[in-house]
């Protein structure tokens, strides 16, 4: 009898793992998964055939995309719409008074309106309205696809920042990171598939926004902490300093033939999977990270262009890595919630406008003149937005700032398929809620994955009994932004 027979650690199977093995032979699959003919994953999303080369080799797409990166420009915290992309002279007339109608329900408690503090002007040949915080992004504004109708579901950061990321705000799910590099691989396997800058810290609910849940963990983002300038301290261990790649190289191959011994006698351990994956992946960043990460070899006017500072060294970043086949990048502002303008918007929303205009600019600029915006998306916005109405102090100080608004807030998105110069939905004439053509989380998600040539419906992972997808059982595709 086979639970006779002890496993190489010494462990006998238990009678689930031998009923799995023997019933429909599940090691195998999973052996074969770590050779790169199919996964499990793969099979329910009807990604057959992938390359061999592992988890994270190039897959092809359900139907031809129009875009093959994503570059994700996470305003953690919350920018304030009537502020940035959707101006409103209406709320400027009722500045101080009562709105016509009872304040919306929100974290905290709001009083009367507040007009936008920033002035807006026509740019373009679209002529779109774009807050003066902005004056490097207006003049990609043709580039741009502003969504004003954005709709999430709660009005606090960690559900806003699950929701945003992952698909579900109640529970941990895989990141929208996770689920393009399960779905479509990297172009490039010497470095991973989805990288995650997030300068002197984390934000809030930490590295669960990047995370792969119940997706092998291979596909989880790697975070870089973007305040470093030295290649050993922005991606730590980056190098041995005792053994050459050869002897590297040896000792990876025995590990690796153990790992493999040790998952063929357990059921489709994707731990197990990803760890060989994980060694196998920082072995071959030693042959291109340090020349990815480093802006130092970048040309002097594209040093200026892109300016001084952690924003700007962190858009350079994000640009020579999609440049490098890498699927999703995403950058953060900053740890915790700096976007979060509770006391002073004006005086907090121009000082972040400040540090990331115009590395912001620069990046669409760079993006497009070296022809990558046509395959690049590049997706800018928080969580949620924020209340027209001021937010009353709790502490007795003068009411400045703006409490989290769920109801209708703006993101914009350029490249990759996406029309620009256009406009899409409303909120009403304060800003407070959307009124025309509301956008889902979901349906933002669906139209990225659509974009990218996958079918969100299709896009799936069985795990404990059910099918996953990013979009949950919801979601559609907003084909009236694409070009």
């Amino acid at each position: 009898m086979e639970n006779s027979v002890p496993r190489p650690n010494g462990f006998f199977p238990t009678r689930r793992q031998l009923l799995a093995r023997v019933g429909t032979g599940l090691g195998g699959v999973a052996l074969a998964t770590l050779l790169g003919e199919t996964s499990p994953g793969a099979m329910a999303s009807g990604l057959q055939g992938a390359n061999p080369g592992g988890l994270l080799a190039a897959r092809p797409p359900h139907f031809k995309p129009r875009a093959k990166h994503v570059i994700h420009l996470f305003m953690n915290g919350g920018p304030s719409q009537v502020d940035t992309f959707d101006p409103k002279p209406e709320l400027t007339r009722w500045h101080g008074k009562p709105l016509p109608f009872a304040n919306l329900r929100t974290e905290g408690k709001t009083g009367a309106a507040m007009g936008s503090p920033f002035s807006f002007r026509k740019c373009g040949q679209s002529g779109i309205e774009v807050s003066e915080l902005f004056p490097h992004v207006r003049e990609s504004i043709d580039d741009i696809c502003v969504i004003r109708s954005m709709v999430a579901r709660l009005p606090n950061h960690e559900s806003g920042l699950r929701l945003m990321n992952t698909g579900e705000d109640r529970f941990h799910r895989p990141a929208m990171g996770a689920w393009l590099t399960y779905g479509l691989g990297t172009e490039n396997q010497n470095l991973p598939g989805f990288v995650v800058l997030c300068p002197d810290g984390l934000p809030v609910d930490r590295t669960r926004n990047w995370q792969s849940s119940f997706l092998p963990g291979v596909f989880q983002g790697m975070l870089v902490d973007t305040k470093h300038h030295e290649i050993d301290k922005l991606v730590a261990n980056i190098r041995n300093p005792r053994w050459t790649l050869q002897e590297q190289r040896r000792q990876l191959d025995l590990i690796g033939e153990l790992n493999r011994r040790h998952l063929a006698v357990r059921d489709q351990d994707s731990q197990l999977e990803s760890r060989i994956e994980s060694f196998e992946l920082a072995y071959r960043m030693q042959l291109e990270a340090a020349d990815a990460f480093d802006v130092s070899r970048e040309p002097q006017h594209i040093l200026d262009m892109y300016g001084e500072g952690t924003q700007g060294r962190q858009m350079l970043i994000a640009r020579r890595l999609v440049e490098r086949g890498v699927r999703f990048v995403q950058t953060w502002h900053g740890k915790d919630q700096p976007w979060d303008s509770h006391s002073n918007v004006e005086r907090d929303h121009a000082h972040l406008a400040r540090q990331s205009d115009q590395p912001i600019a620069a990046l669409l600029r760079d993006l497009k003149q070296r022809g990558l915006l046509e395959e690049t998306i590049v997706l800018w916005g928080g969580e949620f937005g924020r209340t027209p109405t001021v937010e009353l102090s709790q502490f007795g100080e003068p009411a400045k700032g703006r409490d989290h608004n769920h109801w209708g807030f703006s993101v914009w998105l350029a490249g990759g398929g996406i029309q620009g110069g256009i406009t899409y939905g409303a909120t009403d004439e304060f800003g407070y809620r959307t009124v025309d053509k509301p956008v889902e989380v979901h349906d933002l998600h669906a139209t990225i994955l659509h974009q990218m040539g996958l079918d969100h419906e299709q896009l799936t992972y069985r795990y404990a009994g059910r099918d996953f997808r990013l979009t949950d059982v919801y979601g559609k595709v907003v084909d009236d932004i694409i070009s």
